[in-house]
């Protein structure tokens, strides 16, 4: 009887280390528990969603890179229209306006191309893999609503990363744009195994 029960013992010790979840170590100076404020900053943002920004796009992959001036970003809800300047790949001007899940892009030359996947239809049109869906919440410093996240916070209880859907968000800079809102990102490296868009803002503003 001791044996057959020291031998059962032996099993569920087996399934039990098998059944350990081995957590990422957090970064050094980092936490993931959110500041007291997170919940509240978390719906001003959220309901922060008409706005216009303007700066700067750098992208870096293995296939190519290059940078684009940010002419505007509008975003009224759920609609996006961005607009790009760059001489990178002759790209020129080129425009994307669009919704969740539905992207129109016009390049330069006046060839208008339309998706039911944007990340899809950037790639190839432009050679840049840009999660553009999903951007329009960092770029606030919020998670996308879909999927699941991480957000770690530095010693200064300000959001420092965000990991979603295999892309690694880090805020490098925040600044106070706009007087009755919380400081807004005004630098973002998104990282995902080997490629890098940074985007750097160099104004927001709230619009009716």
């Amino acid at each position: 009887m001791l044996k057959n029960l020291f031998a059962a013992l032996l099993v569920l010790g087996a399934l039990g280390g098998c059944t350990t979840i081995q957590l990422e170590p957090l970064p050094e100076g980092m936490t993931d528990q959110p500041p007291a404020n997170w919940a509240e900053r978390s719906r001003t943002l959220g309901q922060f969603n008409h706005w216009q920004l303007s700066g700067k796009l750098a992208v870096r992959q293995p296939s190519d890179s290059g940078t684009a001036v940010i002419n505007h970003w509008e975003q009224q809800g759920e609609q996006y229209d961005l607009a790009l300047s760059s001489s990178f790949l002759g790209m020129g001007s080129t425009s994307l306006r669009g919704t969740p899940g539905f992207l129109e892009l016009q390049l330069a030359n006046g060839d208008t191309y339309q998706s039911s996947n944007p990340e899809q239809l950037v790639q190839a049109a432009t050679g840049w893999q840009l999660p553009i869906d999903s951007l329009t919440w960092w770029i606030r410093g919020l998670p996308a609503p879909d999927g699941n996240f991480r957000l770690l916070f530095d010693d200064q209880q300000r959001l420092a990363i965000i990991r979603q859907d295999g892309w690694e968000i880090r805020y490098d800079r925040w600044q106070a744009f706009i007087d009755d809102l919380p400081q807004l990102p005004a630098r973002i490296t998104a990282l995902k195994d080997d490629k890098r868009v940074r985007v750097v803002i160099s104004d927001w503003q709230r619009k009716d």
